[in-house]
């Protein structure tokens, strides 16, 4: 069907905009809505009357609260490189296949299936001072004293790999296998080495989906709650800004300060963003630096 020449809009158009309407409206509900009347919220403190910025004021001089920030990008940050960087290893050498591909795709893919609070309970129950895993080196007296692996940094850590390395091998995954063979195999047949293969050829390729990948982990793990709460420290070491703006709703009862905690996370959460996709545009030209115009 084509485009009417009178410029009218066509049945083909009008069938478009109303597969959308539904979409946009549910996107106009459920978020773009509560996002304003969040902001809205943040600049009408609870014991004021007007627009005021003192929600923001008093979280960056509480150090309490101030400080969460800098606990949430140290467990974020670090867990997202080392999602992704494990990620990318698997999935690069799975790109062709290996032999029981299926099984292992499938075991390293299997937290998905079991969710935060029974992964979290798994952890205590493996990782924990009385776990299978101190248990067994404890009875093999390789340690006089058990392994702390929960209720601090690394049980959190721990938590947030297992959630977040399924989603992203898969993605990693998908997007390397649906590059074309012929290209690794004609540099290759050229003489140039695996390493080279993969710094000056596939990583421009891989470039586009190794940021997606990088800014889903990162968001995903800024946000962390249920994993900061049930194996970290929830009022010390792991208190979390997300923490902070729970605590704020629904134990101090102040929605006004409580979203303007959510909108800081969410400022920060887009400056990384905007960092990451920065750091994609210089990796992709510094891996393709010399060998051609782009």
């Amino acid at each position: 069907m084509r485009r009417s020449q009178t410029g009218e809009p066509s049945e083909l158009d009008l069938l478009a905009i109303a597969c959308l309407l539904p979409s946009l409206l549910y996107i106009l509900v459920m978020f773009v809505y509560p996002f304003l009347y969040g902001i809205y919220l943040s600049v009408h403190p609870l014991k004021m009357d007007g627009f005021s910025l003192a929600n923001y004021i008093a979280f960056f001089t509480d150090e309490y609260q101030y400080k969460t920030v800098g606990i949430t990008f140290r467990l974020a940050v670090p867990n997202t490189i080392v999602v992704v960087a494990i990620s990318l290893l698997f999935a690069y050498n799975m790109r062709r296949g290996i032999w029981l591909e299926r099984t292992v795709t499938t075991i390293l893919v299997l937290p998905i299936s079991l969710g935060v609070i029974l992964l979290s309970q798994g952890i205590l129950g493996f990782y924990g001072g009385k776990g299978w895993l101190n248990q067994l080196i404890l009875g093999l007296g390789l340690l006089e004293e058990p392994l702390v692996l929960t209720h601090n940094f690394t049980g959190v850590m721990l938590s947030l790999f297992m959630q977040q390395f399924p989603f992203c091998f898969l993605m990693l995954l998908g997007y390397i296998s649906g590059i074309d063979p012929s290209i690794e195999n004609s540099a290759r047949t050229l003489g140039a080495n695996p390493w080279t293969v993969f710094r000056r050829i596939m990583l421009p390729l891989i470039a586009p989906g190794l940021a997606i990948a990088f800014a889903l982990v990162f968001v995903m793990s800024f946000a962390t709650f249920p994993s900061a709460i049930m194996l970290g420290q929830p009022s010390g070491s792991t208190r979390t800004i997300a923490i902070a703006a729970y605590a704020q709703a629904f134990e101090m009862f102040d929605m006004s300060y409580a979203s303007a905690i959510a909108v800081i996370m969410g400022l920060f959460q887009l400056a990384g963003l905007l960092l990451i996709l920065l750091l994609r545009k210089r990796m992709v030209t510094a891996a393709t630096m010399g060998v051609g115009k782009r």
